[in-house]
């Protein structure tokens, strides 16, 4: 596994409620469980004592799932995707919704030759997500000299037809408000990318959509997979699945 030195936060919706509130809140559900249980138990009242107690372990286990998948597991499983693309080091990368980078740069780590290109709009999907940031963490991981960010939706990119090598995306897309704008950011894709150009996608949902799309279109090698549980956000109800796919030509 690569070695990660920057700061890349917490993946999220903290457009209401912070980070910090949301876990603050998970944890008080918990010990107010907890607490309901031991006074269950202590009252003789066996079967309301498991259901409390057996509810505070399961978000315990949800959050702890989570904060591993975002600190720990989807940078593992993301260089087992890239080391799967088998990256010549020359290639352009572009990375949709790439968020304080943790992808993006783990992908330009790979390209001695190339160029990594990250688009966000910068919104409340992580914490302290912002350009500065990501580029803060290209100067940490050594790879500033390669690596470019730009503002810019992912429903209109700002890039020519055919100019890219690879696309990579990680719970991005899901963001987009509405199902259609979800499937204009994946024709975006397909445009922008070169013929014979690859193509790795990982959301929570509507992986099966995006798959089937591609194959509509005539793309080789679609594939689906369940990337296990180093991705469940809170569990495998919330598991990650990526969607590789190669454009014709």
């Amino acid at each position: 596994m690569h070695d990660h030195r920057g700061d890349y936060g917490i993946d999220g919706s903290f457009h209401t409620v912070s980070a910090r509130w949301q876990a603050i809140g998970l944890a008080a559900q918990a010990a107010a469980l907890a607490g309901w249980g031991a006074i269950s138990w202590a009252r003789g009242k066996r079967a309301p004592a498991v259901l409390a107690a057996t509810s505070a372990v399961g978000i315990a286990t949800s959050a702890a799932l989570y904060a591993y998948a975002t600190r720990v597991g989807k940078f593992i499983v993301w260089d087992r995707v890239l080391d799967d693309l088998g990256l010549r080091g020359d290639e352009t990368v572009l990375d949709l919704g790439c968020g304080r980078g943790a992808v993006l740069l783990a992908a330009a780590k790979r390209l001695p030759r190339g160029r990594a290109i990250g688009v966000d709009l910068w919104q409340a999907d992580q914490t302290d997500n912002s350009p500065d940031a990501t580029l803060a963490n290209a100067a940490l991981e050594h790879v500033a000299d390669r690596v470019e960010v730009r503002t810019a939706d992912m429903t209109a990119l700002p890039l020519a037809d055919d100019s890219i090598d690879v696309i990579v995306s990680n719970l991005a897309i899901h963001n987009i408000a509405t199902r259609a704008g979800r499937h204009k950011a994946l024709d975006e894709a397909v445009r922008v990318l070169r013929p014979g150009g690859r193509l790795a996608i990982a959301d929570l949902w509507e992986t099966r959509q995006h798959a089937a799309h591609l194959r509509e279109l005539g793309w080789r090698n679609v594939r689906r997979r369940n990337l296990g549980w180093r991705m469940y956000y809170g569990g495998p109800w919330f598991s990650t699945r990526l969607v590789t796919a190669t454009k014709p030509g």
